[in-house]
């Protein structure tokens, strides 16, 4: 297969030389197109449409200029090309859709259907003609005039299977896009995803900011960050692990009562089908919520989106087998207490060990009792606290959560961000959306007390100074904004690419982005490093001189 696309590249290649010396420039700067296939085909349902052999007999066509009133103009890739003696049928593609076209060398000319034979099935051409029906009710468009738009050097997969190897899937994106439909529409919903939540957004009165990617403190989340160097101010700096999270919370302090962002995240952590190390969160903020106001919203919000775009709220997703089931998003969520599902699901009381005992060893004796229920969890001993209570969590409840529920009052050392509960001040105001076993929505009412926040990220330093890699740092700016006046608030953090996944029955995040990160191609960083050697052996040459 290999052999034959080499040829095929070459013999192309050939033909954009045949192309140049005839003085065709193979890669146009533009084209008029009257129509996209899709509005064509429509058009033709609308109209009373001629037969072919009346447009040839009727039809002028002078001076490359078509004398009528029924001129479409449609652009876009060749996709298959079937030549029949004096008869060439083809399926021209562009983002709406396909439209069958036809060439007539009778009509087009001898030089005009010559000109054919140099273009090739992954060609973007502009074509100019009159819309008729086959004898077999297709839509088709008759062709008169042609314009190659751009050559492609090479051909596309074999129309029958597409792109099949899930690593070429990935790595050549644009050609699954291009092969399947179903893969195209998926990041079409994705693009209309965003918009119909922006859309709900601005309705409630919701301002969109933008926040640094670039951060002196790592802080938002429980995560280990990438770390890169400022040459500039010669400072090493982090790649934001969340949605802006910190520094939306200080526009609080400066005024800004609701706010949010499309954020693009980085953490370097583990990858598997639910984590990618870089991904898109949307945070939003509102001053004078909790975080019951915060899950009304949620609800409303869902509702909103899912019915703009499906007309429905009940969705077709794949669990973690694999297996077809239907999530109903009707509202509201049940709510699930985060404590009591631990001790129903393994029979472990976790605020046995609130922070202080953590501080003092507390976290050696549930990791015990963990042990003793032998319950395996990954590097369990460089957790803290919170981060164990976390993992242990995942290990033994998470997976039981299919349909939409809120996951409701975390410990306190579990969420160094959030609001401590007045009703048990071991809690915090916090909520989770677990949909599939997936944390899609992160929420909780915020910490506004400076001297609290201060004692959590104390205990985060601690941790962190013992091993925990994902544990906060000390932020001394944001503290400082704190002590300036912060209006009570709830805010939370989507994971748009779980969202994505789940609602467009997918397994694997990266089957949600359309050009996710894989390692460069070994033939690949050859020709670049070959090239980079050739480069510098001809400076070398230079300076002799």
């Amino acid at each position: 297969m290999e052999e034959q696309n080499l040829n095929e590249y070459h013999v192309r290649l050939q033909k954009l030389k045949l192309l140049r010396e005839a003085g065709v420039n193979p890669y146009a700067d533009r084209y008029e197109r009257t129509h996209t296939a899709v509005e064509a085909l429509m058009e033709a349902e609308k109209s009373t449409l001629r037969e072919v052999t009346g447009i040839v007999a009727s039809l002028n066509v002078k001076g490359g200029q078509l004398k009528g009133d029924k001129l479409i103009k449609l652009c876009g890739r060749l996709m298959t090309f079937r030549e029949h003696g004096k008869l060439t049928f083809a399926h021209l593609q562009d983002f709406s859709g396909k439209i069958q076209i036809c060439f007539m060398k009778d009509f087009v000319g001898d030089e005009h259907y010559k000109f054919l034979r140099k273009i090739d099935v992954a060609d973007f051409i502009g074509v100019a003609g009159e819309l008729f029906k086959t004898r077999h009710g297709e839509i088709t468009l008759l062709v008169y005039h042609t314009t190659l738009l751009s050559k492609a050097l090479r051909p596309l997969p074999e129309k029958w299977h597409g792109v099949t190897n899930q690593e070429t899937i990935y790595r050549q994106r644009y050609l699954d896009t291009t092969m399947n439909r179903a893969s195209f529409d998926r990041f079409l919903f994705r693009s209309n995803l965003v918009k119909a939540l922006r859309e709900f957004y601005w309705s409630e009165g919701f301002v969109e900011l933008e926040t640094p990617v670039l951060e002196n403190v790592s802080s938002g989340a429980a995560s280990k960050p990438f770390v890169t160097h400022h040459h500039a101010l010669d400072i090493d700096v982090y790649l934001r692990i969340a949605g802006g999270e910190l520094w939306q919370k200080m526009a609080l302090v400066g005024g800004f009562e609701k706010t949010f962002e499309v954020a693009r995240c980085f953490r370097n952590e583990g990858m598997d089908p639910s984590h990618l190390q870089e991904f898109t969160m949307i945070e939003h903020y509102c001053a004078f919520w909790d975080y019951e106001d915060n899950m009304k919203f949620t609800e409303r919000m869902f509702e909103f989106v899912l019915k703009k775009l499906l007309g429905t709220t009940k969705v077709k997703i794949k669990d973690r087998d694999g297996q077809n089931v239907e999530v109903d998003f009707k509202t509201p969520w049940p709510r699930v207490e985060f404590t009591k599902m631990i001790e129903r699901d393994c029979g472990i009381e976790v605020l046995k060990y609130d922070d202080a005992t953590a501080a003092d060893g507390g976290a050696s004796g549930l990791l015990a009792d963990i042990k003793a229920k032998k319950i395996m969890i990954d590097d369990a001993g460089n957790l803290g606290y919170g981060n164990l209570v976390d993992a242990l969590y995942k290990k033994i409840s998470r997976s039981k959560l299919i349909q939409p529920t809120f996951v409701i009052n975390h410990p306190l050392a579990t969420k160094p961000l959030a609001r401590r509960s007045d009703k048990d001040p071991r809690l915090c105001d916090t909520f989770q959306l677990l949909v599939n076993t997936w944390e899609v929505i992160n929420a909780y009412s915020e910490i506004v007390d400076p001297t609290d926040q201060r004692a959590r990220f104390e205990n985060q330093a601690l941790a962190k100074a013992g091993g925990d890699e994902e544990a906060m740092m000390m932020n001394e700016e944001y503290l400082l904004a704190m002590e300036h006046g912060m209006p009570c608030a709830s805010g939370w953090g989507m994971g748009v690419d779980r969202l994505v996944t789940l609602l467009t029955g997918q397994e694997n995040l990266k089957d949600a982005v359309l050009f996710p990160l894989l390692k460069p191609l070994e033939e690949h960083s050859k020709k670049e490093k070959k090239l980079m050697e050739k480069a510098k052996d001809k400076v070398k040459k230079a300076k002799k001189f």
